[in-house]
């Protein structure tokens, strides 16, 4: 058994904190919002993560874990203190690092023994340097302390599943004897555990990232040009993932990424390109991509519906993704936006996040299901690919709706069954069709042989 603090009970730190207690630890989680803890306190969570709040509950009743806005309790018997605080975007794109450096500093003025601090956050490359130089610089007393760097890998929806059965435990340090310490905490995962220097390790995380990032721009681009040939992108999708180089995974055409990862850490990645001389027009090409596929909704309503003032849209699913509450830059937000500055009157429903929607969207009017939803709607967009909204009544749905237009923007329904009951229904690269009579395909002139 070890004895571990983790600063931050947001989605990494609370996860962190709870799976490490339940791997039979001693673990303190400590946050400065009193709020949080009194909710965890009183058996509440923060956040919504499935299979969070019953194993919170088994390790709080067995003592091996606890809260606290207190760092003297919290790094009172510590040997490891993990850093989760939130990086959030800066004005340029840069990752925003006071709450790592205020966790750095207090650290360093609280801490009586030798600590290994280990930088959960995503932090930028360089990162680890400067919270050693920061705690170096603030501690009233020289104490021993080493940094290493354990970028998290959690998807939200799935993060107790992730941090368990991790594809691999990725730490940088420049002290061995720290890295080993840290490396033995994750032995019971059973994982392949990458060991290198602070820099590599912080820039695996970008990477990794912004590669996922690129692979969801990249089949989105693809189902653009499907529509325009009349080519299925699922099935383009399927086909492509049969290919061991490729892999079946981040391949599905929708309204692109979001949540708290994506989007800021590849904006992250370009700002440290920028500044130090390189040019990621790859990056940049990714982001627009995955504006762009918001945008696409509304143009397409537009197109649908004529002039969008006064109509009235349904947004189903708020969420970023299915098995979470998080809407930040969820494609629900920033499409719900453009259809209020044209007039539009929304209204929205999702199993999990109508308690944070307002925070996001003031005026959107919530609705008690996926029926209450429809009822007079002009145009459906299906934002969050809950499994349950797989299973609706849609002939229900279809006869609620002022106008029966469907925007599926996540291609969970099937074009014809849809169009069967009588849906205007459009989906993400697969609309047109060739051979209906309205589409025509010229094949280019072939060259002469020589």
């Amino acid at each position: 058994m070890k004895n571990i603090c983790v600063i931050g009970t947001g989605y990494v730190g609370l996860v962190t904190g709870t799976c490490f207690a339940d791997m039979g630890n001693q673990v303190v989680c400590i946050d400065i919002n009193q709020e949080k803890i009194d909710m965890l306190h009183a058996g509440k969570m923060p956040i919504y993560e499935p299979g969070l709040e019953e194993m919170v509950e088994r390790n709080v009743r067995a003592g091996r874990l606890s809260f606290s806005t207190s760092y003297d309790e919290g790094l009172d018997q510590a040997e490891f203190v993990f850093i989760a605080v939130g990086t959030p975007s800066g004005v340029d794109g840069e990752a925003d690092l006071r709450y790592v450096r205020m966790a750095a500093e207090t650290i360093a003025r609280t801490m009586t023994a030798p600590l290994v601090i280990i930088n959960k956050s995503t932090v930028p490359v360089g990162t680890g340097d400067w919270v050693a130089d920061i705690i170096s610089h603030t501690q009233p007393t020289p104490i021993d302390f080493a940094v290493v760097s354990n970028p998290e890998f959690l998807r939200e929806g799935s993060a107790i599943s992730d941090f368990l059965n991790p594809d691999r435990v990725v730490l940088g340090s420049l002290n061995s004897d720290a890295a080993e310490k840290v490396a033995q905490l994750h032995l019971a995962l059973r994982a392949p555990i990458v060991v290198t220097d602070l820099r590599t390790a912080e820039m695996i995380k970008y990477a990794s990232n912004a590669f996922l990032a690129t692979r969801i721009s990249f089949i989105n681009e693809i189902a653009a040009i499907c529509e325009e040939l009349g080519a299925d992108v699922k099935e383009v999708a399927a086909g492509m993932g049969y290919d061991k180089r490729i892999g079946r995974y981040f391949l599905d055409a929708g309204l692109g990424y979001g949540g708290s990862c994506f989007p800021k850490d590849v904006l992250a990645l370009e700002h440290m390109a920028l500044v130090h001389g390189t040019h990621p027009s790859l990056l940049r090409a990714v982001m627009d991509i995955n504006r762009d596929q918001r945008r696409k909704v509304v143009h397409r309503l537009r197109k649908e519906l004529g002039r969008l003032h006064d109509k009235r849209i349904g947004l189903l699913g708020l969420a970023f993704k299915p098995n979470t509450d998080d809407m930040r830059d969820a494609p629900a937000v920033e499409i719900g936006n453009l259809l209020r500055s044209e007039g539009a009157r929304i209204k929205g429903y999702d199993p999990v996040a109508m308690h944070v929607a307002p925070r996001y969207l003031p005026d959107i009017v919530l609705t008690e299901d996926p029926y209450d939803l429809a009822e007079g709607c002009d145009a459906i967009v299906v934002c969050t690919e809950w499994n349950e909204f797989r299973h609706l009544d849609l002939p229900r749905i279809h006869s609620s709706m002022r106008q029966p237009v469907i925007f599926d923007g996540r291609n969970i329904y099937d074009p014809e069954r849809m169009a069967g009951i009588g849906f205007r229904y459009h989906a993400v690269g697969r609309n047109r069709r060739l051979g209906n009579g309205n589409d025509v395909l010229t094949m280019p002139a072939m060259p002469d042989e020589l």
